[in-house]
């Protein structure tokens, strides 16, 4: 594991404390986090989607970097979003699992360094608008527990299942949405929460601002508002539950839980969806559509200069309410999908814009994952990190400069038997069924094979000796997340 020196992060400090205009001169750097939830590699248009178009993300690239190798923290929303949040992998990071308890998620503790704590002791004003997923309400990790001033939308995964929730979490009070009752669809949820996003960086226009945004947008249920589905539908030919056909003929009707005429389904069930690739190709459009909201608010705010977005997502693509990731190509040039440690599992679009500081239309190799964010926003905000992390820093990427690699890097996954992998340069190590070890371990070379489509583990044994070994070492038990993968002899 790594850490930081102060005396590099105060450097840094003082060379980008004033990269913005001149009336932003003393203004640290504004700081803005996008994360979509379960949108693949290939479903941004500048990282190759073809069926719809991603103007506003695709311009992230066009006036940022892109990077080509970013890796989420795990396959599944939570520990993904844990070791993003507090800087170490999966075989640290506090959370490891999609665990439901007491309306909402097992905890972060309340330890646990985070962003948000560390930006605080910058001056920074910190505010969360979405899906949080890593502590149920009052809890140890409830997001106002975990250094945010201010968070909208929903603080339980299993709700953030639905659209048309009846209520979302305001800071520490529910707010009740009434149009939505039993089974009605009056209102949007992810356009009421980016609403309150817009609010905030109007309100804190002139101060310091972390703003998190982890949108719920496009995982399952597939649900869009109708002026977003009728995008994608034909207009000659009626014959579909809004009156036309869909684009993406054939489409195979997904039957929800809400078929049961069961208003309970609201709490986690998907809802039914007779188009459910129009509503796919929708839900991205609309999610295109606030990140091009964000980027134009600040322009007008003219803050624009000042502020780094990231935008990127918390695993590869689901299969989940009708989603047929197949036919978008969703997980690019890679295998696997949302719960695979293949590549398309893990490896998801990562654009980053900052007109003070990155060169547009810049690009970046540079193998980067979820548990790199923390030390990255510390160092751009002058903080020192307290403890050990797994994160590399990845500013001099940003800048242009030359960037330091990971000696490696390591997942595992706690569902279907735990899995495990691990990169080293061009190598990759997966080992299923970890939690028996009855399964070999497979490798590939990234370089000759993204795909991972051939498993040269008994052509070079010793490399599967060395990265079973690092697999073991990798990670700390935790009697929390029960792991006891065999030890390598």
């Amino acid at each position: 594991m790594q850490n930081y020196l102060t005396i590099a992060i105060l450097a840094t400090a003082a060379l980008f404390g004033s990269c913005g205009p001149s009336t932003q001169e003393s203004k640290p750097t504004n700081i803005i986090y996008i994360l979509a939830d379960d949108l693949g590699y290939g479903d941004v248009g500048v990282y190759g989607q073809e069926k719809f178009a991603t103007p506003n993300i695709d311009r992230l690239a066009r006036e940022g970097m892109l990077f080509t190798q970013h890796y989420a923290g795990t396959t599944v929303c939570a520990p993904s979003r844990s070791a993003m949040m507090t800087g170490l992998h999966t075989g640290h990071t506090q959370v490891r699992g999609n665990r439901g308890m007491n309306g909402g998620q097992f905890p972060l503790p309340p330890d646990a360094m985070t962003i948000p704590k560390l930006l605080k002791k910058a001056g920074y004003v910190t505010g969360a608008f979405g899906k949080w997923g890593l502590g149920y309400p009052g809890s140890t990790g409830d997001p106002l527990k975990q250094g945010f001033d201010t968070f909208f939308g929903y603080n339980s995964q299993t709700i953030a299942h639905n659209y048309y929730p009846w209520e979302l979490n305001h800071d520490d009070r529910i707010v009740e949405l009434p149009e939505n009752a039993g089974i009605a669809q009056g209102l949007y949820a992810p356009n009421l929460i980016h609403e309150k996003t817009l609010d905030f960086i109007r309100t804190h226009k002139d101060t310091a601002f972390f703003l998190y945004v982890p949108s719920v947008i496009p995982h399952a249920e597939l649900f869009a508002p109708e002026e977003y589905m009728m995008r994608f539908l034909e207009k000659d030919t009626p014959e579909s539950a809004l009156g036309y056909k869909s684009q993406f003929e054939p489409e195979k009707p997904f039957k929800g839980v809400d078929e049961l005429d069961d208003p309970r389904f609201k709490v986690g069930g998907y809802g039914s969806q007779p188009q459910p690739r129009a509503a796919f190709a929708a839900m991205v459009t609309l999610l295109d559509d606030q990140v091009g909201e964000i980027m134009e608010l600040l322009e007008a705010l003219g803050i624009a200069e000042n502020t780094l977005i990231i935008f990127t997502s918390d695993n590869g693509p689901h299969v989940e309410g009708g989603a047929d990731p197949d036919f978008f190509n969703s997980n690019g040039p890679f295998q696997g999908y949302k719960r695979d440690l293949y590549e398309g599992g893990i490896r998801v679009p990562m654009l980053a814009r900052w007109p003070a500081v990155v060169a547009a239309g810049s690009r970046s190799d540079h193998a980067s994952a979820f548990w790199d964010v923390l030390p990255t926003l510390a160092e751009i905000a002058g903080v020192e990190t307290s403890g050990p992390i797994d994160g590399l820093s990845f500013l001099p990427a940003l800048q242009g400069k030359e960037q330091a690699a990971h000696e490696y890097l390591y997942w595992e996954f706690h569902e279907q038997g735990g899995k495990q992998a691990i990169r080293r340069e061009n190598w990759k190590a997966i080992r299923l069924d970890a939690k028996s070890g009855n399964t070999p371990v497979m490798l590939f070379d990234l370089e000759k094979d993204p795909g991972e489509t051939e498993n040269l583990a008994e052509k070079y044994p010793e490399i599967v000796q060395e990265l079973s070994l690092r697999m073991d070492r990798a990670r700390v038990e935790d009697p929390e997340w029960p792991f006891l993968p065999l030890a390598t002899p």
